[in-house]
């Protein structure tokens, strides 16, 4: 048995069967993780999320930003965004119960000595609070009150953790953190507008992972989110968005023997900014 740890397909099908293709990936022996954002951009998330579904015994799927993103649209709550690319599945016969496999998806997967998260983590918490605080927003999506959170979930604050947080502000900084940061202020907080590589980026910001004291250094994170930072391999994190809906390479990561394999993938969108 082989556990693959896979970067964000964001809906390019082909270029993931062609990965599962190439590890020779038997459902029935291995595991699949993916880092998050299954969905959207790519040409067909609907396949992706059926895949999923279908394959719900073997995979394990940490929720992303477009992942949330595409549930808060099929409840009405924010339009779509210009690139977009949802329609097939708000309008497939099967869109209920993909979506609640979706929204039933953890936000953070912990075994042995890896954990794997879609963005990041803040550096105050430990690996065991990472754990319990994505806890508190895997309850929400999944409890009765469920609407609500999504609801509210956009917004840029709180951009610092505070223990003392409580209700929607304090589940849209989990949901933040564990989605959609890549650097921080010299304080801590959360910062959104620098999208690029290390080598952009102001001298004051720090990427979440080098951050000076981080508490869960006894974790060795999985994720994806920064495909401008593309692959990365540490002992303490392993960075696996290798641009694959950009024209990069769809990347996965073997944990038995912590080997990398990769299929080159057509762009399906011209390069972000």
């Amino acid at each position: 048995m082989s556990t693959y740890v896979i970067g964000d397909i964001q809906g390019c099908h082909g270029a993931f069967l062609e990965l599962l293709d190439a590890l020779e990936f038997d459902p029935a022996r291995d595991k699949a993780w993916i880092t998050g954002d299954l969905v959207n951009r790519g040409e067909d998330s609907l396949a992706v999320l059926r895949w999923g579904m279908q394959h719900d015994h073997c995979v394990v799927a940490v929720l992303g930003n477009h992942d949330l993103h595409l549930l808060a649209v099929a409840e009405g709550y924010v339009p779509p965004h210009r690139r977009d690319t949802l329609d097939m599945i708000l309008g497939a016969p099967d869109r209920d119960q993909l979506l609640a496999w979706l929204r039933h998806r953890p936000m953070l997967h912990r075994e042995g000595p890896w954990m794997m998260v879609h963005a990041g983590l803040p550096p105050e918490w430990s690996a065991d609070q990472a754990r319990l605080h994505a806890g508190e927003l895997e309850a929400a999506l999944r409890g009765p009150d469920w609407r609500h959170f999504l609801k509210h979930m956009y917004g840029n604050e709180p951009r610092r953790w505070n223990p003392n947080l409580t209700g929607q502000d304090r589940l849209r900084y989990i949901a933040n953190v564990l989605t959609r940061c890549r650097f921080l202020y010299p304080d801590g907080s959360l910062e959104f507008q620098h999208k690029l590589g290390l080598d952009t980026a102001p001298p004051e910001l720090t990427p979440w992972f080098d951050f000076p004291g981080r508490r869960a250094r006894e974790a060795r994170i999985l994720f994806g989110h920064w495909s401008t930072l593309g692959l990365v391999l540490r002992e303490d994190v392993i960075a696996l968005d290798s641009g694959c809906l950009w024209g990069g390479a769809l990347t996965a990561f073997r944990l038995e023997d912590q080997q990398c394999f990769q299929v080159r993938c057509q762009a399906r969108r011209a390069p972000h900014p």
